[in-house]
């Protein structure tokens, strides 16, 4: 049985803003950076075998602070980035409705297909747990990926998915024939932490 920690990354400035990240390279606040290394003292206490990461700047620093504490090399792989919002990206939901009305999320705009976000989130994934049979690995990755991630795995198109905390944690198992999940959206590595 191989186990999959899914984490978002910590908090960024269009986090707050509630802008549209999706490819751009924006970096942690100092409070994306503070959740990241108490994410990482987390994992001091636990035995994991190899940590995979998206190569944008916020996933990798999350990716890093966890490296730095447990030893472990972050593998970094092009296909776990942020799923592409094209000219939507750097946007408010506010700015998008003034641009393109309120219908804008039925226009194209430039944005990554659901279907080829699926392709490289599969494949890479797929290659992991061939890769990590019976290991423990964790992916650092972007909210909108996982909620793809999350509905496929568990076979649940529902909206239950959304709403994703940053540097939270999700774990879940793979038999050889499916997944099931074991922590959602979990934040216990800030329960009580001092927060900038």
């Amino acid at each position: 049985m191989t186990t999959v920690a899914f984490i978002r990354h910590g908090e960024t400035d269009w986090n707050i803003q509630k802008r549209a990240q999706g490819c751009m390279d924006i970096p942690l606040n100092e409070q994306g950076l503070n959740q990241a290394n108490l994410l990482a003292k987390r994992f001091r206490a636990e035995k994991w075998d190899v940590i995979y990461s998206s190569p944008l700047s916020r996933a990798h620093q999350t990716a890093t602070a966890i490296e730095k504490a447990t030893g472990l090399s972050v593998i970094t792989d092009e296909r776990l980035r942020e799923i592409s919002f094209g000219e939507t990206e750097g946007t408010t939901e506010e700015e998008r409705v003034e641009r393109w009305g309120k219908d804008w999320n039925k226009l194209e705009l430039g944005r990554e297909r659901n279907e080829e976000a699926d392709h490289r989130w599969k494949s890479v994934l797929q290659e992991i747990v061939l890769n990590h049979e019976n290991q423990k690995v964790l992916i650092v990755t972007h909210g909108a990926l996982l909620v793809r991630i999350y509905k496929d795995l568990l076979e649940d198109k529902t909206d239950r998915w959304y709403g994703l905390n940053n540097t939270s944690l999700s774990v879940f198992k793979h038999n050889h024939i499916r997944w099931s999940c074991e922590l959602f959206n979990c934040q216990k590595h800030l329960d009580g932490a001092q927060t900038i």
